[in-house]
């Protein structure tokens, strides 16, 4: 992948987030440079999400700043331009799979050749070729969550944000979503991630980062997180015990 336009690193700094009189993320500070797959664990209502959002730029911080490239006030539009998000429950376009992608390729002003190019390759990609032309919201859950990420490999994301990609899939798509997380991480995007899924951080994971009650309790990498957590929640959470 191309970095003449590198919007790594992303910083957060102290940063903080409140909703409904009730603060969800308390001081959490972290940096996130190219390369490996940075993964996020906690419990139910940990911020893992939210910290997410907050990446994406879809919620703004009550305290503290994110930057990317070390500047402060980046160009939005050109940060947005180079990351991409998907949801556990992607978005669907009321059109067929194909115009799902191409409507991502135009949104980015690609034109041409190569955008015939880079929308045929993201459906080889997500194995969908020959649902190319089904509208996308008959697709099943599988295939539109692949479909949501062929739309985020046509436009060649530096960093590709993911929140619970395989949380409502059976063992079979499972593997094919994660087998195309490799294929992102392989071409040099920067993945970034929550999960439920303990083998599924196993398998993917590199960079560990675990959060309870909003609050950054521990980072390290995944083999160490997984043998000897650091944190007494880190320890509970691998033990199965509930936290609260």
């Amino acid at each position: 992948m191309e970095n003449n336009s590198a919007i790594l690193p992303l910083k957060l700094d102290r940063v903080c987030f409140d909703a409904g009189g009730a603060r969800l993320i308390d001081n959490f500070s972290a940096t996130f440079s190219s390369g490996g797959r940075s993964i996020f664990l906690g419990p139910n209502g940990a911020g893992k999400s939210l910290i997410l959002r907050l990446c994406h730029g879809l919620i703004r911080p009550k305290e503290g700043k994110i930057t990317w490239r070390n500047i402060s006030s980046p160009d939005e539009k050109a940060v947005r331009s180079r990351q991409a998000m998907v949801f556990q429950r992607p978005i669907m376009l009321r059109r067929t799979a194909a115009a799902n992608i191409d409507y991502a390729l135009a949104l980015r002003k690609q034109g041409g050749k190569e955008r015939r190019f880079l929308l045929d390759e993201a459906l080889e990609k997500a194995g969908l070729v020959e649902q190319a032309q089904r509208p996308a919201r008959v697709l099943s859950v599988g295939e539109q969550q692949r479909l949501a990420l062929a739309r985020a490999w046509a436009v060649r994301p530096e960093v590709l944000f993911l929140d619970e990609p395989t949380a409502s899939l059976d063992p079979a798509a499972t593997r094919a979503v994660e087998n195309m997380i490799m294929d992102f991480d392989k071409a040099g995007t920067k993945i970034i991630m929550t999960t439920h899924d303990l083998g599924q951080a196993h398998r993917l994971g590199e960079d560990i980062l675990f959060l309870h009650k909003g609050c950054l309790k521990e980072r390290t990498q995944a083999a160490e997180f997984f043998k000897t957590p650091a944190s007494a929640e880190g320890k509970a959470f691998l033990a199965g015990e509930l936290l609260w």
